[in-house]
């Protein structure tokens, strides 16, 4: 059973003091002919981790030893690339965010792509329980040749389970500069019966999973032929595939009544646009 939603308690039940916070951050660099970690920190119950690799891209994994995230907790992650590195970022598994007395649970990710270097930034979906309230932001540096695949996933409840997110709030900003320029700028806010509201046609048409696919490199073209594509072939499937080329950026929405569906296409969708099988996290 899960906790139904409420009103925010006047008071919290745990003082500020003891809510989660903390972060990783990760410095990539080249050499010998390979991507190398240059600095890792780490911060409250955050950790990363760097299985071995079999080629010159360096591959991390973030971990929450808490196992989700609750209102009043905030995470931070930084990543940057030295010029012509070549990393991979994903996460342990899903972030749960948990029912929130009132307080936002705050993610805020920042990355950093100098030139000629190429970041695939991977992290699983995030899920929303009832009564979350996540305030999300992605900040991203870009030279003019740098590469760069970003997934975002959001599940709105655990639709296997019969939970829904009857309310809640979700906010969601991505800036995006290329040599200090803004390309890409958007701003994302449910708030309230968030069931409700994706119910609506011109929202969600009763989807309970979205995400979020952008790509930035030499070859978009490609990768958008690739994406309508993989959409033409799953035309029969519940899984809705939209995709378009923003100035210099790829960008594929994808939304579904069912979530299992859309993680399917999801990676299958990355396996292209990065031209690499996902982390093994992504299958375990």
């Amino acid at each position: 059973m899960f906790a139904p939603p409420a009103p925010a308690a006047n008071d919290p039940l745990v003082p500020a003091y003891v809510r989660a916070a903390g972060g990783v951050r990760l410095h990539f660099g080249r050499a010998g002919g390979r991507t190398h970690r240059l600095d890792v920190a780490e911060s409250g119950g955050y950790r990363a981790r760097f299985p071995t690799t079999y080629d010159a891209t360096c591959e991390a994994v973030l971990i929450n030893t808490g196992g989700g995230m609750a209102g009043g907790d905030a995470m931070r992650v930084e990543v940057m690339l030295e010029p012509g590195s070549d990393a991979v970022v994903t996460s342990q598994a899903a972030e749960k965010i948990y029912r929130s007395q009132g307080a936002d649970t705050r993610i805020e990710t920042s990355l950093s792509v100098a030139g000629g270097a190429s970041l695939a930034w991977l992290p699983q979906e995030s899920i929303l329980f009832s009564g979350a309230r996540l305030a999300r932001s992605l900040d991203v540096e870009l030279a003019a040749d740098s590469r760069l695949v970003v997934s975002e996933a959001v599940f709105f409840g655990r639709s296997a389970m019969g939970e829904v997110m009857a309310r809640g709030a979700l906010r969601d900003r991505w800036r995006i500069r290329r040599e200090g320029r803004l390309v890409f700028a958007e701003d994302l806010r449910l708030d309230g019966a968030i069931s409700e509201a994706l119910a609506r046609p011109a929202i969600a048409f009763g989807a309970l999973a979205a995400a979020t696919l952008l790509a930035a490199g030499p070859a978009l073209q490609d990768d958008l032929d690739r994406a309508r594509a993989l959409g033409a072939e799953e035309a029969a499937s519940p899984v809705e595939i939209g995709a378009g080329i923003v100035g210099d950026l790829l960008v594929v929405r994808l939304l579904s009544p069912d979530a299992q569906a859309l993680r399917r296409v999801l990676v299958t969708l990355l396996g292209h646009l990065t031209g690499r099988a996902l982390p093994r996290t992504w299958s375990t």
